[in-house]
């Protein structure tokens, strides 16, 4: 196939701009500007870009060069418990709350606080389900219901004093993802992305993955989650499908080779550049970014996919057969695209909703994630990146410490979380919620100071990475954060 572009010509289509091009430019000229100055060159390249467009052919590096800090995480894996984990039956155990089970909760914790569904009921309090153990040197304390988990206990430091803004689930998950329950603002992986860039061209940068659990309300995770807000689409989050074609609408039709499509890559991305040429879009320059990116995906997706060449034994270490969109699979995955240079990978677990029989359903839920997240820590340790890799747990709020008939409602005065690897020192607990598990109370910590600190440990300091957006600079923390040192190794 000829180029299209030998069919029209440069001077043709700037004939083709008509007014309202015209005040399209003229708006956003300001805007274009201010990107170009922050960025120092083109748009962020997922990879080779067209001969025309004007780019360097390298991968992004990222804005933050050098690094603010040294950088102890070069990677994120971060394992989402959709729908809020009980830190009740997980990692924050309370011996006075078995006491005071099916007792009145007392008012003391409970007035003029937000309760989701158990407004103007009759609260009592609801002992935890499943009995605690300690685990390792460090004597951590964690649910029986975690055994493997507890086998890496040492590696963890485990929080317990989170707390969060918003008591539903979209919204807190939104707060979890952006640092603000207002729409549109970029979510976290985008940040990393856009600040330390890509180590793969082949693969995106930041990846989502997906899996639904058999033990509760699989609540609905929007694809907002992962969007890149402001920030230029090419750091937007590429959500993998975890069984089946891996993503969508990728693969070469039938009938169509690779050198055809090629050309036809050439030819669009040739026309794409000469109309950014006219209107300065950087949107056009990320639309040809990502048709490079999609058709190298092509070739790099299904071989990341395949785990036919994992050892039978590292299979079973995760619990895992294959590609089957079990989060065991997901966490195989996430260890694969780590190796792959992905920089972002955020692991949703849509299983955690237990608004009723939570005695079951966490039998059934921890059972699910308790293998493959030890196995995902023990692999990356025997590979050597462990040390570099951050890993994290955390749901969007977790649960109340009152009964909502056999079940909990959501919570958001204090729950648990914990990290590992990268740079945080394992075998430790930091804060504490009150003897009933109701409000965080020591070494309280917000999702901004959770923010900050893992913002820290990957060299990128949170108050020096903004970006300029109607007539303000932004950042993921907004103007709030502060770093946990106490949790650095």
């Amino acid at each position: 196939m000829n180029s299209l572009t030998s069919m029209i010509s440069e001077a043709e289509i700037q004939r083709t701009l008509n007014r309202r091009a015209f005040l399209s430019r003229a708006s956003t000229g300001l805007g274009t500007l201010a990107l170009g100055s922050l960025l120092g060159r083109t748009l962020p390249i997922a990879g080779r870009a067209s001969s025309d467009s004007g780019s360097t052919g390298e991968p992004w590096r990222g804005v933050v060069q050098p690094p603010h800090f040294p950088v102890k995480a070069k990677r994120v894996i971060f394992l989402v418990m959709a729908g809020g984990a009980s830190h009740l039956e997980t990692f924050d155990h309370k011996p006075k709350l078995a006491e005071m089970d099916g007792k009145p909760m007392p008012d003391s914790f409970t007035k003029g606080k937000p309760i989701a569904q158990l407004q103007g009921q009759t609260l009592k309090c609801l002992g935890p389900q499943h009995p605690f153990r300690k685990y390792g040197q460090s004597g951590q304390e964690i649910c029986g219901l975690f055994p493997h988990l507890g086998g890496v206990a040492d590696d963890l430091c485990i929080v317990r004093s989170l707390y969060t803004q918003q008591i539903n689930h979209d919204p807190a998950h939104t707060f979890m993802n952006t640092g603000t329950s207002i729409s549109g603002r970029p979510s976290m992986g985008s940040w990393w992305l856009y600040g330390l860039g890509t180590e793969n061209e082949n693969l995106p940068g930041f990846v989502v993955l997906t899996s639904v659990g058999k033990g509760g309300q699989s609540q609905p995770i929007a694809a907002r989650q992962w969007h890149s807000g402001f920030l230029p689409g090419n750091f937007q989050g590429v959500q993998f499908q975890s069984a089946g074609d891996p993503v969508l609408y990728v693969g070469r039709p039938p009938g169509v080779n690779e050198r055809r499509q090629r050309e036809v890559v050439d030819s669009v991305n040739q026309l794409n550049s000469i109309f950014n040429e006219a209107v300065d879009d950087p949107e056009i320059a990320t639309r040809i970014n990502q048709y490079e990116l999609a058709f190298r995906m092509q070739a790099s997706v299904p071989e990341l996919m395949d785990v036919s060449d994992e050892t039978q034994a590292t299979r079973q270490m995760y619990g895992s057969s294959g590609a089957d969109g079990s989060f065991a699979s997901n966490c195989l995955l996430a260890r694969r695209m780590a190796e792959r240079g992905v920089r972002f990978i955020q692991l949703y677990h849509r299983a955690w909703d237990h608004h009723g029989g939570i005695k079951k359903s966490m039998e059934i839920t921890a059972k699910e994630v308790d293998q493959p997240v030890a196995a995902l820590i023990r692999d990356l340790k025997q590979r050597g990146m462990f040390e570099d890799t951050l890993v994290v747990w955390a749901g969007e709020f977790g649960r109340t410490p009152m009964a909502q008939g056999s079940g909990r409602d959501h919570h958001i005065q204090g729950y648990s979380m914990w990290m590992a690897g990268g740079g945080i020192q394992g075998g430790i607990s930091y804060g504490e919620t009150d003897e009933l598990g109701y409000n965080a109370v020591v070494n309280r910590v917000s999702v901004h100071d959770f923010h900050a600190t893992m913002l820290q440990l990957c060299g990128i300091s949170h108050k020096q990475m903004t970006f300029p957006f109607q007539g303000r600079d932004f950042r993921l923390t907004d103007v709030h954060g502060e770093i946990l040192k106490p949790l650095l190794a």
